[in-house]
């Protein structure tokens, strides 16, 4: 990742991001090259918090994807069907914390996203697991099975108005079964915000260095890079571009 001077923003913890949990909200996503993020960031540092958590912001994620036998939830995204769900397990690795969390993406392009909190470091499914799957999701937990493993380092900014919380992904990592696939320079940016503010400063940042929104799902993008046998003709656009930004050679396996 490229380095950048975290003491320009003023700290933020994690009792205060009850504020801005956005839970049903607008997603918008960036992704390029690291090179770029130092100056990106630092320059609209006056204007964000920085989450920090024991004297760390740079923090470590765990993510297991689930999905059928069938890769039901994969195919809906691939075939651009909008209602559409994910369904994974999200670890916070420095905190020993994990949930269980439903994304729902509406025909209105919000998502949705509910959760609810599961043993640390526990991949099978608990009865409270269970009874949220069915309750949450048109799926059975009897259907479904682990289907990506996803590891990534993450920062999180705040907007000082609270009302748009920010993620910045780097050192994203990808298995599924006995494949790998590691992106150390793509940083993946996500700006969560209600829908109705005007154009942030991050966005505004981003703007000015040409780097344009684009769709990112780390659940399609790592399924597609790790399995050759699913249909992937939607992504391959998409993949190639990121070989492209960052210099790479064949990210298929």
């Amino acid at each position: 990742m490229g380095a950048f001077n975290t003491n320009l923003f003023e700290s933020i913890g994690l009792e205060d991001m009850d504020q801005v949990k956005l839970m049903n909200r607008i997603d918008k996503k960036y992704w390029f090259h690291s090179k770029q993020l130092s100056s990106t960031i630092e320059s609209v540092a006056n204007k964000y918090y920085l989450l920090n958590i024991n004297g760390k912001s740079l923090l470590p994620y765990s993510t297991v994807y689930y999905d059928t036998i069938e890769n039901e939830m994969y195919t809906a995204h691939h075939n651009g069907k909008l209602n559409r769900y994910k369904i994974r397990r999200r670890s916070y690795v420095s905190s020993g914390k994990s949930f269980f969390e439903v994304k729902f993406k509406n025909n209105k392009g919000r998502t949705i996203k509910k959760r609810v909190s599961s043993e640390f470091g526990v991949n099978s499914f608990s009865d409270r697991d269970k009874d949220f799957i069915n309750e949450s999701t048109p799926y059975s937990h009897h259907d479904l099975q682990s289907s990506l493993a996803n590891n990534f380092y993450r920062l999180t900014l705040v907007n000082k108005n609270f009302k748009e919380r920010c993620t910045i992904d780097v050192n994203l990592s990808f298995k599924s079964e006995d494949t790998n696939v590691v992106l150390n320079n793509l940083v993946i940016v996500e700006i969560k915000s209600d829908g109705r503010s005007k154009l942030s400063p991050l966005q505004k940042a981003l703007r000015s260095q040409r780097i344009k929104t684009s769709g990112f799902s780390k659940y399609c993008i790592g399924r597609t890079v790790t399995d050759n046998d699913l249909k992937r003709n939607a992504f391959k656009g998409k993949v190639r571009q990121i070989e492209k930004v960052l210099n790479a050679n064949n990210l298929y396996n």
